[in-house]
């Protein structure tokens, strides 16, 4: 009976989980889930480079909140060119702009 109990728990929990994100306050899940108006938006955010990923093209950025897509501060990651990275390293505080498009992050510009 106990195991039977534990399966209905998890069960509720998990199909509660999606309703919970959505109420996340001040925060547009659409926007993370790049199902918005347009199908590609470009923000601009400010923050601190925590990890860089070359064999990925990848950058980990904690940022501040992001006013045009209603985002709270946060830490993500973000693709990004060899280029874009050249003379950048974990640590450097650094402004950039990026684009949202089918739920990807993609650097469009970084500087520190």
């Amino acid at each position: 009976m106990k195991l039977t109990h534990c399966v209905f728990a998890m069960t509720v929990t998990l199909l509660a989980l999606p309703a919970w994100a959505e109420d996340m306050p001040g925060m547009k899940m659409d926007g993370m889930s790049g199902a918005s108006a347009s199908p590609t938006q470009v923000a601009s955010a400010e923050g601190t480079i925590k990890t860089i990923d070359h064999d990925k093209h990848t950058v980990t950025i904690s940022h501040g909140a992001v006013q045009a897509l209603q985002w709270p501060p946060m830490t993500m990651g973000f693709a990004v060119s060899d280029e874009q990275i050249a003379g950048l390293e974990a640590g450097d505080k650094v402004s950039f702009s990026f684009s949202l498009s089918g739920g990807r992050a993609t650097i469009v510009s970084i500087r520190k």
